[in-house]
């Protein structure tokens, strides 16, 4: 009875620990991957708990997200001789799940070590063989980064499709220490140049502004000068309008005047005209007698008086009757 028992604490210890080793997880964004005395099997499986055959079967987690490989201390050789080392290039590649298991085949599970570790050093020597040392720290620096991107994507679409490689970023590499400072003193003075220049570009501002606004101010005093000009115009032909309308206005009235006077001249000669009869003047003739209050004495009187025919007739001698008393 005692020997069953320890049978059955031996065969559940042994199954505990057979169940411990086959069970295993899988991240979130990784893939795994199994091998069966060496050989890669072709199941995979996602993230989770997984069962496997303990101690005959083990698995690799590969990540299938983006991920950043950080590749150090890398040499280069310029065309002139001179090595530089580049102290961190960091490649951001991400890797597609249907992608695991052809890679791992081909490349392991370490992949990133054959396609992006090796590959780099390899691709920036290939720059740096044929670039001077001028040109790798200074003129084509920016372009690095994006000439070893294209470079890696490119063997990377034939090599192993489904890795994909996002960016690239290149630290500055270190050059040896006298040709560093002989840079730092190129440096100093081409910023004492850009100063300069700079300066200049600032003072010929400062003049090309001055200069607006001189011509701005000497616009704005010609433009008011014929603004008061065109208004001293104005105002002379509006008083040149203003005396043609009073002239044509006094000349109408003269005329006006005229006329009425001609007409009134005229219409008065017709009617005395028509009014200048015999009869008429006889009958002013009595009206101018008897109007006249001059009596005269003596044995005389006046010798002339109008007649009936306007003519001068030599005055009669009044008769006795005539005389005064």
């Amino acid at each position: 009875m005692a020997i069953s028992a320890a049978v059955a604490a031996v065969g559940l210890a042994v199954f505990g620990i057979m169940l411990n080793f086959s069970i295993h997880k899988i991240e979130e964004g990784h893939v795994g991957v199994y091998y069966r005395g060496g050989a890669l099997l072709t199941t995979t499986n996602g993230p989770g708990f997984h069962i496997m055959v303990p101690f005959i079967t083990s698995f690799r987690s590969v990540q299938t997200t983006l991920q950043t490989d950080e590749v150090k201390n890398i040499p280069c050789g310029t065309s002139g001789g001179v090595m530089i080392y580049f102290d961190q290039i960091e490649v951001v590649n991400i890797l597609q799940p249907s992608a695991v298991y052809e890679i791992v085949k081909n490349y392991t599970a370490d992949y990133d070590k054959t396609l992006i570790y090796n590959k780099v050093h390899h691709e920036l020597n290939q720059f740096c063989s044929v670039k001077s040392l001028q040109e790798v720290y200074i003129d084509l620096f920016d372009q690095i980064d994006e000439n070893l991107r294209t470079a890696l994507q490119k063997d990377l679409t034939t090599m192993a499709p489904g890795l994909h490689v996002q960016a690239v970023r290149v630290t500055k590499p270190k050059i040896p220490e006298q040709i560093r400072k002989n840079y730092e003193i190129m440096e100093g003075e081409k910023t004492k140049l850009l100063i300069t220049r700079e300066r200049q570009k600032v003072v010929e501002k400062e003049a090309e502004t001055e200069r607006k606004k001189a011509l701005i101010e000497a616009e704005k005093v010609a433009l008011v000068a014929k603004i008061q000009w065109d208004q001293k115009i104005m105002e002379k032909e509006s008083e040149k309008k203003m005396s043609e309308i009073a002239d044509a206005t006094h000349l109408a009235k003269q005329k006006a005047r005229s006329d009425a006077d001609f007409y009134q001249a005229k219409q008065l000669a017709e009617s005395n005209k028509l009014k200048l009869t015999p009869e008429y003047l006889e009958l002013m003739k009595y009206e101018a007698i008897t109007t006249n209050s001059k009596i005269y004495f003596g044995t005389d009187i006046p010798g002339m008086f109008i007649n009936g025919n306007l003519g001068v007739t030599p005055a009669t001698k009044p008769s006795k009757s005539d005389k005064a008393p």
